[in-house]
Parts: C-alpha cells; structure tokens; sequence
C-alpha cells in the first residue's frame, strides 16, 4: 500500500469518509485526550448548555481529515505538516459526518500539497472546514 506521489496528484483531486458519532466515540476520545467537558459526557449539563444536548469534541471531528489524508490522499507515507480548522455547528451524538479533502494547490518545488478540508453533517450543512498542509511521499 502506497500514497500518491506529487506527480500523482492534480488540483481538484478529493476523498472522503464517513462516520456516525456514537456514544462510544465520544466517551473513548475523552479518556485518550482527556477532555472531560460535561457538554461532552453529561446528559443533564448538556441539556443545560447552549447546545440544549452532548454535542463532540470538535477535534474529534478534526480528526476524521487525518484519517483521509494518511489512508487515501494523498495517503500511506504522508506527512501531516499543519491544518487550520473552524467550527462551525455542534456535532451531536447520532450525527453522520462526511468529512472531504480537496487538492487546492499544489507547490511543487517543496513537494507540499495545500488541501480544503470541509466537514458536513447528515443533512449537508458544514459543520467544521480548513485548510491542511501535507508532504505526499516521495516514491
């Protein structure tokens, strides 16, 4: 299994993926970062809280990019060199996020690949987006 090289890639290109947030997800993420935030974990504060229920961690979201970035474009032995993220909308649990990368420049002489990164929930409304910095690998 490899990535695409620099001269695989062409302007345009894009992959996604796709994940329902479950419970599960959300309480594992907690306890491997160590974010406890109650909007996160507690059914009662949640419901108390702007969001009016337990909503994910936003880096959790963040992180489906990186799944795609190392597994697909430009994948296996890539380099995750930066990514600038906003958060647009909460993603709360049951939600089926569709997160896609797309190759909006690509600087040759530094072998980097600037991708748009944008995060849609089930009823298509961008809930996270950015931009990510990568090196593909080289052969």
């Amino acid at each position: 299994m490899k990535g695409k090289t620099l001269a695989e890639i062409k302007i345009g290109d894009s992959a996604s993926t796709a994940l329902t947030i479950t419970e599960t997800h959300v309480v594992s993420f907690a306890g491997i970062i160590g974010d406890f935030n109650p909007v996160h974990l507690d059914d009662v504060a949640a419901k108390n809280s702007m969001f009016k229920g337990r909503i994910s961690h936003g880096m959790l979201v963040g992180s489906l990019f990186s799944s795609i970035l190392g597994m697909q474009l430009p994948g296996v032995g890539t380099i995750y060199l930066g990514q600038e993220l906003k958060f647009l909308k909460p993603v709360y649990l049951n939600d089926t996020i569709t997160a896609t990368v797309t190759v909006k420049e690509i600087i040759a002489e530094k072998n980097r690949v600037i991708l748009d990164t944008v995060a849609v929930n089930q009823n298509g409304e961008s809930v996270v987006v950015g931009t990510a910095t990568v090196m593909p690998p080289r052969e």
